[in-house]
């Protein structure tokens, strides 16, 4: 059956015998074609047994070369593409790239308090859950996605046809959140450099931009229910020019925070120019910084008179909230949010990867690493608030402001009443929440050009890049008008959480019920030699699919819209954002069509079961890996369709 004898095999270096004397190609099969010209007939058969080096049975050799039809043919890969599809210069820079990615600014502000407004201590349990039956299983499960096809999250959709439009709806998704994010980077700029004062201008009333409620932040002032504080109406009335309601339009943008968010999208531009090969380098900083500046801010908060007060107040458990499903629903859009999965950046990361790379190991420190980052964001944050209202006389939670307010606000306050050297704290506080938005932006901003780039692989990856960063800078435009705030959260609502909610129980649904848990699993063994076990069938096949959709539907008859501060928005607001949800989740039926239309087939029927079956195309990038992939699904269908022959056999003998 192969030129070479049987027994010869073993010592070339295309092969290596296992202990049972299976033999394991390990080499492209190309460059054995052209090294060994008298092999280079693809009509001779490798005779191997089985890929997962499962030695057969005695008299089954013949049937299973027979049956198998695993030919030595190599399929004809792109090289040129293959040449430059780019990769990691390093694998520590794929983990810190992801870390950078995961860990970001939603760590710092929006896990403590989502952690305390759903129970506090209580919502960890929830929380943990979550992250461990859903979060860390859907983490590797894209990782997987990617490094398996080297696609990006339109390409992966090769292998169930009829969901291509799921990466498109991701694309909607993910650029709708990243046009926001880079607003929130550019509100960091312009604080880090009002650190730079000698007084930080916060910690003051200012009588240019001070109503006559307004207290100094530095002072030790009881508040009463009319006072503000000095940060406050900073943040309020200076920074944002907030406007109290929209129905007369958002105003214009702020020329100070527009060249903020110029500046951010020039860094990003200049992080993400050379794909993977810049940011990778960029990952050295932004995910190893902001531990830093974590740790050295917990360290001065937890010497601060009152901050156990602060920590004992976030972790305080509230056992009753357990049994409200918005606080597992919270629990689910945090564990997203913070891993960033379902927005198509995790599987583009991994896309980059060498096809080997143990992505196993690194999903678990990720997510290890992710929750970590969030409790340890969470204890500091809390430990400064709780010193905060030692020194006002007031409780923990009349100091406690969510989403940004907790980041300009309470925060700058605390800092302001640092005794030494308050600039250079503020100064650190910054720097890392710049560093932790540029992390997540630039995997959220890679994945938009990967899509685009694969889709026209002939536009330069640069020209892309820049394309993208002035849209999206025109686009966040929006965000630094006085009514930005209200479009910030009203996209964060019906662009980010929702659609990305839905698109991820259609993307387990496709892998796992299409496509088929046992081809997933087979796919993971053959790319990484490892064996998953019941958890993972579990978790895909029925925890995440199941306990989503339950959520879903219990969200979706008690529906509350979004509100500022307890105002509604406008009709129109609620409108646009309903349109916003709609063209990403009409982007999965539309290419849908697209799919059924241009699939080969005589009949409407034969066409339909197509657009649900793998692509020729898919499989892994690489011809060497490839044949392989093939030869070990042959042989396991070889094998299928013995034992299937064998009972049919067993069933007439009865």
């Amino acid at each position: 059956m192969f030129p070479l004898p049987l027994n010869d095999i073993h010592v070339h270096d295309n092969f290596h015998q296992s202990k049972d004397d299976t033999f394991v190609y390990n080499e492209p099969l190309h460059n054995h074609m052209q090294r060994h010209p008298q092999v280079s007939d693809p009509d001779h058969i490798l005779k191997i047994t089985d890929p997962y080096h499962i030695k057969p049975e005695p008299g089954e050799d013949d049937d299973v070369s027979r049956n198998s039809k695993t030919r030595l043919v190599a399929h004809k890969t792109d090289e040129t593409s293959e040449n430059e599809r780019q990769q990691w210069s390093r694998p520590i820079e794929f983990l810190l790239s992801c870390i950078s990615m995961s860990v970001g600014l939603g760590n710092v502000w929006r896990f403590p308090m989502t952690a305390y407004e759903n129970g506090g201590g209580a919502f960890l349990i929830p929380y943990l859950v979550v992250l461990i039956f859903i979060g860390r299983p859907l983490y590797f499960m894209e990782l997987a996605l990617g490094q398996f096809s080297s696609s990006g999250s339109v390409k992966v959709w090769k292998m169930v046809p009829a969901v291509k439009g799921l990466g498109y709806g991701q694309m909607v998704a993910t650029w709708s959140v990243v046009t926001y994010y880079c607003s929130l980077m550019a509100l960091t700029v312009f604080y880090l450099t009002q650190s730079f004062s000698a007084v930080l201008p916060w910690t003051y009333c200012d009588p240019a931009w001070a109503d006559l409620n307004c207290v100094d932040a530095a002072s030790n002032r009881t508040f009463t229910n009319e006072s503000q504080s000095s940060s406050e109406q900073y943040f309020l009335n200076y920074v944002l020019h907030r406007t109290d309601n929209i129905d007369e339009g958002i105003g214009v943008p702020d020329w100070r925070q527009a060249l903020c968010l110029l500046l951010s999208w020039s860094i990003l531009f200049v992080t993400l120019i050379r794909g993977v090969q810049s940011s990778g380098k960029v990952a050295y900083f932004t995910a190893l910084f902001p531990y830093l500046v974590l740790l050295t801010l917990l360290a001065r908060g937890a010497s601060l008179p009152g901050a156990a007060a602060g920590v004992l107040y976030f972790i305080k458990p509230q056992w009753r909230k357990l049994l409200d499903p918005n606080v597992w629903y919270a629990a689910v859009t945090q564990s997203f949010f913070s891993l960033s999965v379902g927005f198509g950046s995790v599987i583009t990361f991994s896309s980059y990867n060498d096809f080997k790379h143990n992505i196993y190991r690194d999903a678990w420190i990720i997510s290890l690493v992710d929750t970590l980052t969030s409790m340890l964001a969470g204890v500091t944050i809390f430990s400064i608030l709780g010193s905060l209202a030692h020194e006002l006389g007031t409780d923990v939670k009349d100091v406690v402001r969510g989403g940004s307010g907790l980041a300009f606000i309470s925060y700058p306050e605390a800092l302001g009443k640092f005794d030494w050297a308050p600039q250079v704290f503020a100064v650190l506080f910054f720097l890392m929440m710049f560093t932790l938005g540029l992390g997540t932006a630039s995997a959220l901003t890679g994945n938009i050009i990967t899509i685009i780039c694969d889709q026209f692989p002939s536009w330069r990856k640069a020209y892309v890049t820049l394309g993208i960063c002035i849209i999206s800078f025109l686009v966040g435009l929006v965000y630094v008008t006085p009514g930005g705030q209200w479009i910030l959260d009203l996209v964060d609502y019906f662009g980010g959480g929702f659609v990305i909610y839905v698109l991820v129980i259609i993307e387990t649904i496709a892998v796992h019920y299409i496509y088929g848990v046992n081809n997933f699993l087979h796919d993971v063994k053959f790319m990484l030699g490892k064996d998953l076990g019941i958890y993972w069938r579990f978790c895909w096949s029925f925890f995440i699919p199941f306990s989503l959709a339950a959520i879903l539907i219990y969200i979706l008859t008690d529906l509350q819209l979004p509100t500022f501060e307890g105002q509604e928005y406008p009709q129109i607001a609620y409108t646009c954002g309903w349109i916003l949800s709609g063209v990403a989740l009409v982007m999965v039926p539309v290419w849908f069509c697209q799919a059924v239309y241009i699939t080969d087939g005589e009949t409407f029927s034969e066409k339909m079961k197509a657009v649900f079956v793998a692509k020729t195309g898919w499989g892994p990038r690489k011809a060497y890996h490839k044949d392989g992939w093939l030869i070990m699904k042959e042989t396991l269908q070889s094998q299928e369709d013995k034992i299937l022959r064998n009972d049919i056999s067993d069933t007439r003998t009865v």
